[in-house]
């Protein structure tokens, strides 16, 4: 389906579709994650105002207690964990379907702690409306909803108006390349929907669900659906309400890299990058041939972005990336005074630290060397208070063995330091 456009459609035929998205989630609360009476396993860093500030500007964020929306919370899954990731947070979060707002309540209530309830807001109310929430938010976190808009310009400029001059937004939606086989099935599943049945349940998800088990269960092995659901979709969708969520949805936007600058375009907020920049790399793909990579880099960045996921179609199912209201800086620390006066600190989503082998804020295996580790260590050891240079100055050096701001400069590249600016 090809995005929609920039113009507003009648109150009515937008009312019909939202009313139809909460009638899906009504019957099939998404995500189906249990609820735990115990903090969330893990992380996601995104989901962590320090780090994700700290990947968008190249530093601390000066706010310790942002205000963070959490724009179609769904059942709550990604509302717990920025509930356990910014203890310093206030927290909104709002979404169309009750029923699923009900589930998001209950979840914080079992995994947070005394206190958390006085710092969380949930709100039954569209994207859309988004404006009858007061004042303005330092992050805003948007997954997987936009693109279940009628109109998706119209809730990011509504997002957008919510976002805090410095703010950051990250959003997630979908590819139409990598999700050509869905599209299709749900198609599929639509058509003979549509068709009456005695046999047929009353509710038109869940017979949209049967539908989709026995297209499956009856399709040839052979078939490029069943290859491609077993290949990347059936571990997720052995749940109904992954599997409704996937292909009885009745509203999804599918966008390429053009529609998609053309909705960053339209927001009126300044794109900051992909928060999964590894994928969007030439070198990935034709690193053994560097004379067209050197010729594709003299591409406007839109046009790079567009030849990679042209080159690469089956594995880019989605967009994720982070929009800043203007004004918005980015730390250079090319300057070596700069650096070594900078103030260290160990990334708060490091699994496994201070172990010498620890994951990454993207669950990467690193193993530092001794003179890391001893920088690291020192970083932990002495938070807001001694500087890079003090750092190095610090360290236990053996001869022939070297550490210099190159090193400092690899660590911060690796997500695996955040640096406050000297004053």
């Amino acid at each position: 389906m090809s995005p929609a456009s920039n113009s507003v459609a009648p109150d009515s035929a937008q009312q019909q579709t939202l009313a139809a998205v909460e009638g899906l989630y009504d019957t099939y609360p998404f995500p189906p994650e249990p609820l735990l009476d115990e903090p969330p396993p893990g992380y996601n860093w995104r989901w962590n105002w320090t780090t994700a500030y700290a990947f968008c500007s190249g530093r601390q964020p000066a706010n310790k207690t942002p205000r963070i929306l959490d724009a179609g919370c769904g059942t709550g899954v990604g509302t717990e964990y920025l509930l356990h990731l910014n203890p310093e947070a206030n927290i909104t979060a709002i979404d169309l379907s009750s029923g699923a707002l009900d589930v998001a309540r209950e979840r914080c209530r079992r995994s947070g702690k005394p206190g958390d309830s006085d710092r969380l807001t949930f709100h039954h109310m569209s994207l859309y409306d988004a404006n009858e929430i007061p004042g303005e938010f330092d992050l805003i976190n948007c997954v997987g909803v936009l693109h279940h808009l009628p109109d998706p310009t119209r809730g990011i400029q509504a997002l957008a108006k919510k976002l805090a001059p410095g703010g950051i937004m990250h959003v997630f939606v979908y590819g139409e390349l990598g999700r050509w086989e869905i599209q299709l099935m749900q198609e599929a599943i639509a058509l003979i929907r549509n068709c009456p049945s005695d046999g047929a349940p009353e509710n038109p998800y869940e017979d949209g669900v049967k539908i989709g088990r026995d297209l499956f269960s009856t399709l040839p092995e052979h078939s490029a659906l069943v290859r491609r659901e077993k290949e990347r979709w059936s571990m997720e969708n052995t749940k109904d309400e992954c599997f409704a969520d996937m292909y009885v949805h009745p509203q999804e936007v599918d966008y390429n890299v053009n529609t998609l600058f053309d909705l960053i375009e339209a927001s009126g907020l300044e794109f900051l990058g992909f928060s999964n920049p590894k994928i969007w790399t030439l070198n990935r793909l034709i690193d053994k041939a560097p004379h067209l990579i050197e010729r594709a880099q003299q591409l406007p960045e839109r046009d790079r972005y567009r030849l990679i996921e042209i080159l690469d179609p089956g594995s880019i199912s989605h967009y994720e990336f982070f929009l800043a209201r203007p004004p918005f800086t980015v730390t250079d620390w090319s300057d070596d005074t700069t650096l070594l006066n900078a103030i260290p600190q160990i990334n708060p989503c490091l699994d496994g630290w201070p172990g010498q082998a620890f994951f990454n804020p993207d669950y990467q295996i690193v193993k530092p060397n001794d003179l890391e580790f001893q920088f690291l260590q020192g970083c932990d050891a002495n938070p807001g208070t001694t500087t890079v240079g003090q750092l190095i100055d610090s360290l236990h050096i053996p001869d022939g063995s070297n550490f210099d701001l190159s090193t400092v400069r690899q660590l911060l590249t690796q997500q695996l330091l955040i640096l406050t600016p000297p004053v």
